[in-house]
């Protein structure tokens, strides 16, 4: 079943998604550790990393609901840095499937999904990417978190031992050969990155990501 489905895409696009889902389930572990040390109950991060399924608005929940935080805003928040999946749901519109399959498509479509997607040369290779990394995403995600929970206080947060920086980095690798090919698209992501990262001492939680997107009005000269 696996070279049915997979068997069109090549051996180090394989051996990417393998690592990445390996870091994803290292910073899961991270994740049901530090949830645990924050004192919820084994329920908590397990059923949010079932249905959420977005690192970033996870950790981001229950950093804000530890620290006293309202959990309707920590909810909102967290749909503030997951509204970048509407314009993701839009760009790979043809790689979720359709009908039924479609909201499982959806359901595992994240950052790394997307931009293994994006990447492949063709149609049935960026078909195959997406699923197999949203795929392995959703299993190491709630695998990692539980095991991350039976560690308990073992390990320390992501910050502490640089594992929030694992997926910019995955990310920038990826995307690097996208912006040699296109100036235009270079230009694009470098001005989104220069208005989100101004916008940071200024803006609420989750909003600079958005403001981000304004970089697509950039235009080559």
């Amino acid at each position: 079943m696996f070279k049915k489905h997979f068997g069109c895409l090549k051996g180090d696009t394989l051996k990417a998604i393998f690592l990445v889902c390996l870091a994803v389930g290292i910073v899961a572990v991270s994740y049901g550790s530090l949830a645990m040390a924050y004192g919820f109950p084994l329920w908590v991060p397990l059923i949010l990393s079932l249905t959420v399924l977005a690192g970033a608005s996870e950790f981001m929940f229950i950093g804000i609901v530890a620290s006293g935080g309202n959990p309707l805003a920590a909810a909102v928040a967290g749909l503030l840095v997951n509204a970048r999946h509407f314009p993701f749901g839009i760009t790979v519109r043809d790689l979720v499937g359709k009908r039924m399959l479609s909201f499982l498509g959806c359901h595992i479509m994240n950052d790394e999904s997307v931009v293994f997607g994006l990447s492949q040369p063709t149609p049935e290779q960026r078909k195959a990417a997406f699923w197999l990394c949203g795929l392995g995403v959703a299993f190491v995600w709630p695998a990692g978190t539980l095991l991350g929970a039976g560690v308990g206080k073992l390990l320390p947060s992501p910050e502490t031992i640089g594992l929030d920086a694992v997926f910019p980095a995955i990310l920038l690798a990826l995307v690097l050969p996208a912006l040699k090919k296109s100036k235009t698209s270079l230009i694009r992501a470098s001005s989104g990155a220069a208005i989100s990262l101004a916008s940071v001492p200024f803006a609420p939680v989750g909003l600079p990501v958005l403001l981000s997107m304004l970089g697509l009005l950039a235009r080559k000269k």
